[in-house]
């Protein structure tokens, strides 16, 4: 079994930001990622406030994580571009191995 070196990648963004599409298109049309995963969460907080979810208030601001993996070299340039419209300390990565 031949191990993979990759890096995962984490990108915090809220709905309210409008950027899912644009960072979506662009992993996806542009790079050609090897894959991404959206979760949407059902609380949090940082520093634009407290977002949250119930059946009285539906928030369309809630926080969103982009999840996505690739190979190293990959990554950086990646997270280069990312860093021209996020905000900083939105972006997180650690090295993997995959097999």
């Amino acid at each position: 079994m031949k191990n993979l070196k990759i890096t995962i990648v984490r990108v915090y963004i809220t709905e309210a930001s409008k950027l899912l599409n644009e960072i979506l298109d662009y992993l996806q049309d542009e790079v050609k990622i090897r894959g991404v995963t959206v979760f949407r969460a059902i609380s949090g907080y940082g520093e634009s406030g407290k977002h949250t979810s119930s059946l009285l208030e539906l928030s369309l601001d809630l926080p969103l994580v982009i999840e996505f993996f690739d190979d190293r070299e990959k990554i950086k340039t990646i997270i280069q571009h990312l860093h021209s419209f996020l905000k900083p300390k939105h972006i997180v990565f650690w090295d993997a191995n995959s097999s």
